[in-house]
């Protein structure tokens, strides 16, 4: 396991055992893992951001914070924010993020994720012009996302 999957692993569990939301601050945990806190704010810049379900709230400075809150909403009102978050564009990377926090967060099954996944997917979209990949994509996910329930 590296570095980051061990800060965020780290964090994860901060959050459950603060039943969805944590304080945290920058220096303990560069100094808990011994790295420089940059790497802190990569971890949590990729692994905690609103795509995934997390709302990051930071002060700098001597009392500075970092606090990360799991946003909790029913699975409808999840999906429904989920599909309004997308705009008219939206590349695969993304587009996997959004779904599979729907799926960890149990507004969709994993079976439900794998089809969306499918049907967004690079293969699914060889066809049409890769100008137009991310505009198709998130027409496809919306009507898929709001079909699902």
């Amino acid at each position: 396991m590296g570095m980051s999957d061990l800060i965020a692993h780290f964090i994860m569990q901060e959050i459950q055992a603060a039943d969805g939301t944590a304080e945290l601050q920058r220096s303990e945990l560069a100094s808990r893992f011994n790295c420089v806190p940059s790497q802190i704010n990569y971890v949590i810049a990729t692994r905690f951001s609103p795509e995934r379900g997390y709302i990051v709230e930071s002060r700098r400075g001597g009392g500075g914070f970092i606090r990360i809150t799991r946003v909790k909403m029913d699975s409808a009102a999840l999906i429904m924010h989920t599909v309004n978050s997308i705009g008219d564009e939206i590349d695969y990377n993304s587009a996997a993020a959004l779904t599979e926090n729907l799926m960890h967060s149990g507004a969709i099954s994993e079976k439900e994720c794998r089809v969306a996944l499918a049907a967004i997917g690079p293969n699914a979209l060889r066809p049409v012009a890769p100008e137009q990949r991310d505009a198709v994509r998130a027409s496809i996910l919306k009507q898929v996302l709001l079909h699902i329930k």
